[in-house]
């Protein structure tokens, strides 16, 4: 049900660019006003997000380990899966932004028909995840010259790299496949195990189709000849919208396609902080993962709690000193002794007040 309703989510927002934007020729709505409400509802909508993120506390030092931590010098140490200091946390978070490292880890438990429980290596998950993250990573760098007046350097670079294959004098960017297989991909997953699709919902399969029709318009433009887009309009709608004067175009000039696409991406910005795709930030401030595994060296300390007065042992005992006494309890100081040292403090405190 919730693949159905995500369908049909996305075949009305490309129905509406359609109607609207191709049709009816409003263009302005999809290249001026739409972009815009996008854009600051996606920043106000992740500083929201990151702010609530930053008001919860933190009582424990929760980071998660796969590993050994540092103890006793004859047990091994993993420094990875354990860092003690910051370069070392900020490098097991740089393997998994970027290579998902405890992706890569996954393991699938299956049991056996003796009753044995067994562990397999599940790497399909990391490949999909990989195809999928990678290039829509590179599709976005590639897409910065549409944003820019000169092309960057590095810009152009990778899209010599990224568009190696070149079919009847056209050039096929590989990042853009991956994107889309990957996406598809996880798709399938989802729709194929029955595990997996149990447990998905709406918001499991809006992102996904919405990503996948991203792909499928922006691949429609640049590979379907009818309905190439002129660049040159394109950048004009882009840089306009960056430096605050914005292009309407005439009502043609951009292709269906483009419209859609647009719509797609501006869809995705306003759904972005309400969703599952907001872990691309969430990452960064998850406690099981910007903590060092330092627990036995170094206490956590919850900035939350609130201050305590501590009745020490000592003030204990001269609260019940004479009780104790009394029933043949242990204590520290008899009562004579406690009461020389208060007659001893008497004593400074009147000769300090003379």
């Amino acid at each position: 049900m919730g693949f159905i309703t995500a369908c049909v989510i996305v075949l009305v927002i490309a129905l509406f660019a359609v109607v609207v934007g191709g049709l009816m020729g409003l263009t302005g709505l999809f290249t001026v006003v739409l972009p815009y409400l996008a854009f600051t509802l996606f920043v106000v909508g992740v500083i929201y997000r990151i702010a609530n993120w930053g008001k919860s506390p933190v009582p424990f030092n929760i980071a998660t380990t796969c590993g050994q931590a540092k103890s006793l010098d004859f047990i091994k140490w993993n420094p990875v899966e354990c860092p003690r200091s910051r370069p070392a946390l900020y490098f097991r978070m740089f393997l998994e932004v970027v290579f998902f490292r405890s992706l890569f880890r996954n393991s699938k438990a299956e049991l056996e028909k003796d009753g044995n429980l067994t562990f397999q290596w599940e790497k399909w998950l990391w490949i999909f995840a990989i195809l999928f993250h990678w290039g829509m990573f590179f599709t976005l760098i590639r897409h910065f010259r549409f944003f820019t007046a000169k092309v960057p350097a590095l810009v152009t670079l990778l899209d010599k790299i990224d568009g190696v294959i070149l079919i009847d004098l056209h050039h096929y960017y590989i990042t853009g496949f991956m994107f889309l297989a990957g996406a598809g991909l996880l798709l399938l997953r989802r729709l194929l195990l029955p595990k997996v699709r149990y447990i998905s919902l709406l918001n499991d399969y809006f992102p996904l189709l919405l990503l996948i029709a991203i792909a499928l318009t922006g691949m429609a433009m640049r590979y379907l000849v009818p309905t190439r887009t002129d660049v040159t309009s394109v950048r004009e709608v882009m840089v306009g919208l960056l430096t605050f004067q914005p292009v309407v175009p005439e009502p043609g000039t951009l292709s269906i396609f483009f419209l859609m696409h647009l719509t797609f991406v501006c869809t995705l910005l306003i759904y972005f902080p309400w969703g599952k795709l907001m872990h691309a930030v969430g990452v960064f401030m998850s406690p099981t993962r910007n903590q060092c595994t330092n627990s036995r060296e170094v206490r956590h300390v919850n900035p939350w709690n609130p201050v305590v007065e501590f009745h020490s042992y000592m003030d204990y005992e001269d609260q019940f000193r004479d009780r104790m006494v009394k029933f043949g309890l242990p204590v520290e100081k008899t009562l004579e002794e406690a009461e020389a040292e208060k007659e001893a403090e008497r004593k400074a405190l009147e000769d300090s007040l003379a």
